[in-house]
């Protein structure tokens, strides 16, 4: 594969969220709407109360399916008691990528102004599954699909990409 062909990455959404049901989960849904409108696959899609133990679970069994390449989630990534996202998934990852987090606060920061010190978004690499931990906004989660992970999930973006750095996540 050249930098410049689209390659389809598998990617699965988890919504936290104490509150919402299936079908009250605009974020996810946005979330599933945008990767697929940009060429990649929904591998899977699921909800679970924020609880640190129940978002795990899911995470871990996704980074240790092959089969995933990218995991998005949505929710619990406020600072109340509840919010533990952060928290849940951090532990899992062999890398963050700090400049994710910074760069969603910079973008925010025109949208909502000082509240964006609030958001807690952290992305990494785990088992060479990449992971993206959103805010359960929907506006938040639609700025950091566009302006962020949609070009670093597209081969084509220069001068680099993440799609180009899996074949060397898992050497030693």
């Amino acid at each position: 594969m050249t930098s410049s062909e689209f390659k389809a990455l598998n990617i699965a959404v988890l919504t936290i969220s104490d509150t919402r049901s299936e079908a009250e989960d605009i974020s996810g849904k946005k979330l599933v709407t945008a990767l697929e409108h940009a060429g990649h696959i929904n591998i899977e899609k699921a909800l679970v109360r924020d609880d640190k133990y129940a978002i795990r679970a899911v995470v871990s069994g996704w980074i240790a399916n092959p089969e995933v390449d990218v995991v998005l989630t949505t929710g619990g990534t406020g600072i109340t008691g509840r919010d533990g996202t952060p928290e849940a998934i951090k532990p899992l990852m062999d890398k963050e990528i700090e400049g994710f987090g910074e760069m969603f606060r910079v973008l925010s920061y025109d949208d909502i102004k000082t509240s964006t010190l609030q958001s807690r978004t952290v992305a990494g690499v785990a088992n060479a599954t990449y992971l993206f931990v959103l805010p359960g906004s929907s506006s938040a989660c639609t700025m950091a699909w566009e302006k962020l992970i949609s070009h670093q999930l597209d081969a084509r973006t220069k001068p680099c990409n993440l799609v180009q750095l899996m074949p060397r996540l898992n050497e030693v």
